[in-house]
């Protein structure tokens, strides 16, 4: 069976669409949603729709170490709540763990929602990044519970949890990026900022990491940049 662990927060308008998708695949599973306090009717949606509802202080990392806590899954698998699963995608899982038992876990082709060349840009960006073998949580991880466990699961930090999960996961072994069927993800988080600034902070960021900086200031860090970027509502001028 695969656990579907889902975090979230105020995702009440995109929540819905993602628990119908994974109700409509016959795959053996189960969903796990961890909220961290969401103000909306996220709880009670994912409720409605028969997944199980857990509560956690907010933050990604500790809301999957919930998640995970309450799994019975032999395999797990990290959603974003803005994601479209394609249709087949939990099979697809399991014929390619059955066809490589050596194969700890892996990820899926990203595809950003709209049609924009921005968005375009960043589904090339993270194509680019895979093939160097880095990805991350938006890209629908998976892995074998026991290798989970095994390199002692995701810690729940603030920041880069993910991308400290995947660096581990891809030293125990090869893993698989599916390509087919493609996760579509949404581009809202990057609305409003120029590709030189995606780059530029990213690149910053995982820099500051790799130099031991605290998670809880480089998660204070991503959010500031992540407001200087919104835009700014206009302003009426005096007549």
């Amino acid at each position: 069976m695969i656990s579907v662990i889902i975090p979230t927060l105020n995702e009440a308008e995109r929540l819905p669409a993602l628990l119908d998708d994974l109700a409509r695949d016959a795959t053996p599973h189960e969903v796990i949603v961890i909220d961290g306090g969401s103000s909306d009717a996220t709880r009670e949606i994912a409720s409605a729709r028969q997944a199980t509802v857990l509560l956690s202080v907010p933050g990604r990392g500790q809301q999957l170490v919930t998640g995970v806590a309450a799994a019975r899954g032999d395999t797990l698998l990290f959603l974003h709540a803005d994601s479209a699963f394609p249709a087949g995608g939990l099979a697809r899982i399991e014929a390619a763990l059955a066809e490589r038992p050596d194969c700890p876990g892996g990820n899926f082709r990203l595809i950003f929602s709209g049609d924009s060349g921005f968005s375009r840009w960043l589904t090339g960006f993270y194509a680019w990044l895979r093939r160097h073998g880095f990805y991350y949580g938006d890209s629908a991880v998976f892995v074998r519970r026991a290798v989970y466990d095994r390199l002692g699961g995701i810690r729940a930090i603030a920041l880069m949890e993910d991308y400290d999960f995947n660096r581990r996961l891809e030293r125990a072994g090869p893993t698989l990026c599916i390509a087919e069927p493609p996760l579509v993800t949404s581009s809202r988080r990057f609305e409003g900022r120029s590709a030189p600034a995606i780059v530029w902070g990213w690149l910053e960021i995982h820099a500051l990491y790799h130099l031991g900086v605290a998670p809880g200031w480089l998660a204070k860090r991503y959010e500031a940049q992540r407001r200087a970027a919104r835009p700014r509502p206009m302003q009426n001028k005096p007549a």
